[in-house]
């Protein structure tokens, strides 16, 4: 009753300007305002906003597919993870264990940006690629340690649930600086320029840094005690699994980074780039076996290596080296969140697994030619597309997330998540509607009335067409992200909450990855409406997959209920 009661009188989270008086009213909020901005600004001018520029360049959509690739860095942060948490870096460690880190990846961001601005992508795609390619490795690790810091300096004056809401405000307002302000910019001034000021503005966010507070580095210790124990598996075994993973994840990711250069090099005379579509079918099932399958397949044999008795720990091994705690921190990372999840879902881990690999698939393989789409190929002026995709798309997303948490109330985890799987397939078929002259869009908006609704604030028939996909498709994708986060959240082990979610949620950003390389190839061959229609194809996977995942749980549920 008492924690009941400890409950009700919880004050509700603060939100909008009360979140914003409360974010500088002290050092620690104020500086996690500053690190969400900075984390923000770089995804936004990345991952979005460099194609609307590269295709204003007239950049063919098959590089710009292969180059959206510099978003793997934030899906596989979590495999330099420990190496942000365990080096000091020298001459900059006197700053603070994280301080030190964030203003390394900042002032990287800054040349980054800079390096961008004075390249001109028409002419030297190659080195406008690396420096973009610089800037999202820099990007991806400042999230690494800025994670890492807002959970170090929580206290009771400022929780973590605290910072992590301002966190996300600084990281809103930051994607509405890099996509809609940075295109009302762009329609201004030269794309060199807006990228310059936005460099400028993460030098602001370096002040910040320096002042902010920071926490000690702790002492070299018993890093993973669990592992030390009798029968745990021997340092020797750990090894050679770590090692197996470890090869499978560097070819994958050397694999890529050479087509990619290929791909972006300087062509001589008579020369072609290689194909993306070839590549893709030659390579991404073998990079997918290498970063999913051989880890699976590797955590399933260290389970049955421990319950077979087999090169584990006859006596605990507490023996402390800098190396083994490198080596520790790399197989919680890579090996344990499977093997946890393996041994808990036996086979059923495969139809988890494939229903992360395709959930997001068919509208993340299409995101990064959102604005390739709306500027060259639908010919919306940039003022039009900042205001419809990023002002009044994150109030449709916002629509999105609460209504997918008021149905996981009314329906249940599973009605919702299969909801979330089929709507952004429909929104695929009605962008495909959209590309060829909207013709259903217009007969929707003149029946419902929402062409004279829209018409009340002053759009045009042309405008209220890519208001109303806009708004089907991020309230689509924002019911399917939370109930995919939810899901994700639900399926974790407490034990493993941290590592294991990161692991999960990057396999999902690994298939739509590369499948944007031969969704630019498709673009380039076939025109957009083909490859809306194949992207949506490809979301049907997902939708058996959730279907599959329905049965797994409601047969778990049963056995469960028979075991009472």
């Amino acid at each position: 009753m008492a924690s009941a009661a400890a409950t009700e009188d919880k004050p509700p989270r603060p939100k909008g300007w009360k979140l914003l008086r409360i974010a500088l009213s002290s050092r620690k909020s104020a500086t996690m305002l500053g690190f969400g901005f900075s984390s923000g600004l770089p995804y936004a001018l990345l991952i979005g906003t460099l194609n609307a520029w590269l295709g204003e360049e007239k950049i063919d959509l098959a590089t710009i597919g292969v180059l959206s690739w510099i978003g793997l860095s934030y899906s596989f942060k979590f495999l330099w993870s420990p190496l942000v948490d365990r080096l000091p870096l020298p001459g900059l460690e006197r700053l603070g264990r994280r301080k030190s880190w964030i203003l390394l990846c900042q002032v990287v961001l800054v040349g980054g940006f800079a390096g961008l601005a004075v390249t001109d992508p028409s002419k030297a795609i190659g080195t406008f690629a690396l420096f973009a390619f610089i800037a999202a490795l820099a990007s991806a690790t400042q999230d690494v340690a800025v994670d890492a810091w807002r959970i170090d300096v929580a206290d009771e004056s400022t929780p973590v649930e605290l910072l992590s809401s301002i966190y996300q405000f600084g990281y809103r307002i930051a994607s509405i600086v890099g996509g809609a302000l940075a295109l009302f910019l762009a329609a201004r001034m030269p794309w060199e320029g807006v990228y310059l000021l936005m460099a400028g503005l993460i030098s602001l966010i370096v002040l910040v840094t320096l002042r902010a507070p920071d926490t000690p580095r702790p002492e070299q210790g018993a890093l993973h005690a669990s592992l030390a124990e009798q029968g745990e598996l021997a340092p020797q075994a750990r090894w050679l699994a770590l090692g197996v993973v470890a090869v499978s994840w560097a070819w994958a990711i050397g694999t890529i980074l050479h087509f990619m250069s290929g791909m972006l090099r300087p062509l001589l005379p008579g020369e072609k780039h290689p194909s993306v579509a070839d590549f893709t079918k030659a390579y991404a099932p073998w990079i997918v076996l290498a970063t999913v399958a051989v880890p699976l397949i590797v955590a399933a044999t260290t389970n049955w290596l421990k319950a077979s008795g087999h090169a584990v720990l006859t006596q605990p091994d507490h023996k402390v080296t800098p190396l083994r705690t490198a080596a520790n921190h790399l197989y919680v990372a890579l090996v344990m969140p499977l093997a946890e999840l393996s041994g808990r879902l036996r086979w059923g881990v495969l139809v988890v697994i494939g229903m992360i690999l395709s959930y997001t698939l068919c509208y993340n393989i299409w995101g990064s030619f959102a604005f390739p789409f709306y500027l060259q190929h639908l010919h919306y002026s940039k003022d039009e597309v900042a205001f419809a995709s990023k002002v009044f798309g994150i109030f449709m997303t916002i629509a999105g997330i609460s209504l997918g948490g008021y149905l996981f109330l009314r329906l249940g985890r599973m009605p919702t998540i299969l909801i979330g799987a089929i709507l952004p397939v429909l929104g695929n078929f009605v962008y495909a509607d959209l590309a060829e002259g909207a013709v259903h869009i217009d007969a929707v908006g003149r029946t419902l009335g929402l062409n004279a609704l829209f018409g009340l604030f002053g759009f045009d028939e042309r405008m209220v067409r890519l208001l109303l996909a806009i708004s089907f498709e991020n309230i689509s994708t924002g019911i399917a992200g939370a109930a995919f986060v939810a899901y994700l959240s639900g399926i974790v082990s407490r034990n493993y909450t941290a590592v294991q979610y990161a692991l999960l949620s990057s396999m999902t950003f690994l298939i739509g990855s590369l499948g944007r390389g031969i969704a630019g190839d498709t673009i380039d061959r076939f025109g957009y409406p083909t490859m809306f229609r194949w992207t949506a194809a490809a979301g049907a996977v997902a939708i058996l997959f959730v279907l599959l995942e329905w049965v797994r749980v409601k047969r778990a549920e049963m056995a469960e209920a028979k075991a009472e």
